[in-house]
């Protein structure tokens, strides 16, 4: 009789569910897919597989990027919503979870509370990926730091991806939102410092992250401050889906939470510009710096599918290395 028993299944709900040493793994995965994808080699280890993906929230990016990924990979999607399906009627979600992880083998789900996506994996027999909560966006984070090593990495064979990130620092400019919660993850985790400036009422809850010290992140009441020194300034808008009845209060008190040329200057010579997309310009961030040279927005957004390819290969196939 056999005593082999399946591994366990890993989810990626937050930054923290991956140590750093699988975040070197994930790196390098990226970095190779994307080859072979700018090579048009065929790459399909994820043949006979099968997507799930859930949307409670609209989005673009993440629907290309993870639909076009899955195809790549030589697997298929099923795409979900609250109007075509019961999960926007009275099934509980646990039992939404147990029937979809019996026909798929990966879920990723796109909605509004973290407690929501927690349930759902926690009654799933396969991965689960947050594609998005009120809370977390771990796959934009994901995508921000391959674009960062991409931009900014050694070529050498010394060391390993994440060495670029040892002691640089992150300016966060804005709303202490579902991204901010996950730069404080990655910061705590990878070793680099995160810069903090959102307007009074928005702050971080950092109970949300649930850091293990203080000492990865800094909060400034300016955001000149914040982004003075900075390897990286990085945004997002200043109302988030779910959170447009504040938008007129949120157009006043985020009025000087607009990265301009004077926060670049202000930052390293050569640091660079991102922002997870859509962007509103005049608002959270100027023109002139989203479309000028430091500005890295586009290589990051096309990230998105290059790094959940190979996240999406780990949580299925483990440590692949070809």
């Amino acid at each position: 009789m056999s005593s082999f028993a399946p591994a366990p299944v890993r989810h990626y709900l937050q930054f923290s569910d991956l140590s750093a040493d699988e975040y070197v793994h994930l790196f390098a995965r990226a970095a190779e897919i994307k080859r072979k994808f700018k090579a048009y080699e065929k790459y399909h280890p994820l043949a006979d597989r099968t997507l799930a993906m859930i949307f409670e929230k609209a989005s673009t990016r993440t629907r290309v990027s993870f639909e076009a990924g899955m195809y790549q990979l030589g697997g298929s999607v099923v795409h979900l919503t609250t109007g075509d399906s019961q999960l926007g009627r009275a099934e509980p979600i646990e039992d939404s979870a147990r029937v979809i992880s019996r026909m798929t083998d990966l879920v990723m789900i796109r909605t509004y509370g973290q407690d929501k996506i927690e349930s759902f994996a926690s009654h799933s027999r396969v991965p689960v990926i947050n594609g998005l909560t009120n809370e977390f966006h771990p796959c934009q984070i994901l995508a921000d730091i391959f674009t960062y090593i991409e931009h900014r990495g050694s070529r050498g064979a010394e060391g390993n991806a994440l060495d670029c990130l040892k002691g640089k620092v992150v300016a966060w400019v804005g709303d202490g939102n579902n991204m901010a919660n996950t730069w404080l993850q990655a910061a705590d985790l990878l070793g680099f410092t995160l810069h903090l400036s959102t307007p009074s009422g928005y702050e971080v809850d950092q109970a949300v992250a649930g850091l293990r010290s203080s000492a990865s992140y800094k909060i400034f009441k300016d955001p000149h401050e914040a982004c003075r020194g900075a390897n990286l300034v990085t945004t997002d808008v200043w109302t988030s889906m779910g959170f447009e009845a504040e938008n007129e209060a949120r157009m006043k008190a985020f009025a000087d939470w607009c990265v301009d040329e004077d926060m670049m200057k202000v930052a390293q010579p050569d640091a660079l510009f991102m922002h997870c997309l859509p962007a509103h310009r005049g608002e959270e961030v100027s023109a002139e710096v989203i479309d000028g040279p430091q500005s890295v927005v586009w290589d990051e957004a096309e990230n998105r599918l290059h790094v959940q390819k190979a996240l999406m290969e780990f949580l299925l196939l483990g440590r692949v290395n070809t």
